[in-house]
Order: C-alpha cells, then structure tokens, then sequence
C-alpha cells in the first residue's frame, strides 16, 4: 500500500471517529441538561428555601439566606441544614439508635416515639435532597464530558482535513 492510500485511510478514520465522538458529546451534553433540568423543576416545585435572616442560619451556611433550593448545591447545603437540625433530637443519637431504643423499651415511650419519627423524615428529606445533589453533579460531569468530547471531535476533524490534503499532494 502506497503512502497516498495511507493517508486516505488513516483520515478516513478520522473523520468517523470525529463523527462518533461527535454524537456521542451530544449525547452526553442531552444527559447532562436532562439531570439539570430534571433536578431544577423538582427542587422548584417543592418550594423550599433557607431562613431570610442569616442569624438563623449555622455560621457555615449564613450565604444561603433566602436563597431557593433549586440545584444540586444548594440541596445538599439544605441537607447540612437539616442534618444540624436533627443533632438535636433524640440526644444526638441517629435514627437507628433510638428506634433501637423505642422497640427495646416495648415502643411504649411517646418522646422516644416522636424523636423516631421526626429523625426518620429528616432522614428522608436529608437522603431525597442528596440524591438530587448526586443527580446534579452527573449532570456536570456529562456536560463537562460533551464539552471535552467536543473538542476533541473538531481536532480529529482538523486531523483528518489535513490528512486527506496530505494524501492529495502524496499523489502527485
């Protein structure tokens, strides 16, 4: 095989490849607006927000005053919230513990029973609100990942334009 069939075949290949990597940066840039949008529309309609007054707020937190939970940060900053929140029930003990504690005492004690209870939602909320976190950083990772994938799709485009010129002056 002579170079100028070399390089055809090389810049060919280059070109499919810009092709798929292409396709596949616009796939992953549907899959990141989709877990963005998606977290976005679900967040907002829930309609949750941090305290207006940062005095309200931990220390750690006080930036978040008035701010809507609608992304991926700022749920897992109202996650933190509710995690410091329910230090404060049950003696600092998690869910399991005083549930433990409420089903080894007959699950007859009703402060016991309401500490159970109250964990368990903030369990929940705090568990829902991280999975939308979770959700949110795939999100970026795949629209990061389209970006990349992008670029790399117009340099082996470049690649394979200049190696089909290539291959025209070989001929000759």
């Amino acid at each position: 095989m002579n170079r100028h069939k070399v390089d055809r075949v090389v810049s060919i290949s280059g070109l499919v490849m810009a092709v798929v990597i292409a396709a596949a940066g616009a796939l992953l840039l549907w899959g990141g607006t989709f877990a963005h949008n998606t977290v976005t529309e679900e967040l907002t309609s829930q309609k949750i927000s941090f305290a207006v007054d940062a005095a309200e707020l931990p220390p750690e937190l006080a930036s978040y005053a008035g701010v809507a939970v609608v992304d991926g940060p700022t749920a897992q900053a109202y996650s933190d919230l509710v995690a410091v929140h329910m230090q404060g029930i049950g003696g600092g003990k998690t869910y399991s513990e005083v549930s433990g504690e409420w089903i080894a005492g007959g699950m007859k004690d009703p402060e016991l029973a309401q500490a159970r209870t109250t964990l368990f939602m903030g369990e929940s909320i705090r568990g829902m609100l991280l999975n939308a976190y979770a959700f949110w950083t795939i999100g970026t990772v795949a629209i990061i990942a389209a970006w990349v994938a992008f670029a790399a799709a117009v340099a082996l485009l470049v690649l394979a334009l200049l190696g089909f010129k290539h291959a025209k002056n070989s001929e000759a």
